[in-house]
């Protein structure tokens, strides 16, 4: 038995030519290659829903949407990530690997990916000047939040619940919270009545 290494460091040019060989999938950070962990059912199947809401509204524009086997070049060189779905409407992404213009993305939260998420990937996500919303889907309750870059390049968060519609500018398209939980199976709350 051979043991891996617990650090995977190559250049942007190696991991670019290695990792579509491998049989898992693994972002490019800095010159390490990081492993991407396996989802649940649910995470699944908001990605599933999500990218199939997008695409049927989507399916009259030039506009792409990809899932989960499609990186992302956040920095040239420096940084590829996975989303679990990605959007462009950029004539220049023809690059059969990844996306390059992202303007929208999509992450469905986990506990393993949360705070990545939420902190060093979207601050490198923001860097690009093409990205327009950046939304988070929880998996253990109804909640989406959305952040999307307003006229004066801030980013403004919006949160949506269950009952609610979200609207997404940056590809002109309304989508029903209660569609993208879609056959989600919530685990029931417990309540602690010890005294």
């Amino acid at each position: 038995m051979v043991a891996l290494p617990d650090r995977i460091l190559m250049s942007a040019e190696a991991y670019l030519v290695w990792e579509p060989t491998q049989e898992q999938r693994y972002e490019y950070w800095d010159g390490e290659v990081v492993a991407m962990s396996g989802g649940t059912r649910n995470h699944n199947r908001i990605s599933f829903n999500f990218s199939k809401l997008l695409d049927d509204a989507l399916g009259d524009r030039t506009c792409e949407v990809y899932i989960v086997d499609v990186k992302v070049q956040v920095e040239p060189g420096q940084k590829y990530f996975y989303p679990d779905v990605v959007v462009t409407c950029d004539e220049r992404d023809t690059d059969p690997q990844l996306v390059q213009f992202p303007c929208l993305i999509i992450e469905v939260l986990s506990p393993s990916t949360e705070a990545a998420d939420r902190g060093k990937k979207f601050a490198k996500y923001r860097q690009s000047p093409t990205l327009q919303e950046y939304v988070l889907v929880q998996v253990a309750q109804p909640v989406v939040e959305v952040f999307r870059r307003n006229e004066q390049g801030k980013w403004v968060l919006s949160e949506y619940n269950l009952d609610e519609k979200l609207r997404l500018e940056s590809v002109n398209v309304e989508i029903a919270i209660a569609d993208l939980y879609r056959q989600v199976q919530f685990e029931p709350e417990t309540s602690d009545n010890s005294v």
